[in-house]
């Protein structure tokens, strides 16, 4: 049972959230804002969390900064327009995912459950462990070491730089990230992986401006290297 910490201050939609997820088989652990919310991630040690943007008092930005800043719990945000910048913020901020609302729990379950494999399955690599200039990549523990210390990498960062590390010097298109990565097989948002990049590069490279490791192809994509 995977339990989900709902932070959405509009009772209607935290209580239609609620029963879906649980007509599922969900557990749900239901707040209405981002202080309530970061207790509740301390006392309810939940699996994954749907952070609504707009809530009084705390921002969800600020409860997503806050979040990361002492948990790599997956976070997926819920937002009312798919032009907001704030959703771009919310992204490099440190959320996995988003989704537009209103929104069935079916399409909300199957983000979570997509988020939630990043974390348990390990990208496709004919190698367990491999070390790419001070990187050290463990595919069987799901961790990378810079020069001897784990990073703290967000469920979606870290399936990023192993999907990309197992393949190096091979690019890759924003699209094609977006279907291995986040398993969106439609035309999806680039918003997405160039977020994630960007908060990557931030963890791995010693100059994110000048990335060694996460290099972009320009117009097209990203790839891994050379080194």
């Amino acid at each position: 049972m995977t339990r989900v910490l709902v932070i959405e201050d509009d009772p209607a939609v935290r209580r239609g959230l609620s029963v879906g997820l649980r007509h599922r088989g969900h557990e749900t652990l239901l707040v209405a804002s981002g202080e309530d919310g970061l207790a509740e991630l301390v006392a309810g040690a939940p699996d994954v969390v749907l952070l609504d943007l707009m809530l009084p008092g705390m921002s969800g930005l600020e409860t997503c900064r806050r979040i990361r800043a002492f948990s790599q719990v997956p976070i997926v945000i819920l937002s009312a327009r798919d032009d907001d910048v704030d959703v771009v913020v919310g992204l490099e901020a440190g959320a996995d995912d988003y989704v537009i609302k209103p929104a069935s729990a079916e399409v909300i379950e199957a983000r979570m459950r997509a988020v939630l494999r990043r974390t348990t399955q390990p990208a496709a690599s004919g190698q367990a462990r491999t070390t790419h200039g001070d990187l050290a990549v463990d595919r069987v523990a799901l961790r990378v070491l810079k020069q001897g210390e784990e990073l703290a990498l967000a469920p979606t960062e870290l399936k990023l730089l192993l999907f990309l590390s197992a393949a190096p010097e091979h690019t890759f298109s924003r699209q094609q990230l977006l279907e291995q990565v986040w398993e969106h097989s439609f035309h999806g948002d680039y918003r997405l992986v160039d977020a994630c990049v960007m908060r990557l590069r931030g963890k791995v490279e010693d100059n994110p401006r000048a990335p060694r490791y996460i290099q972009t192809v320009r117009g097209f994509g990203y790839r891994f290297g050379p080194l």
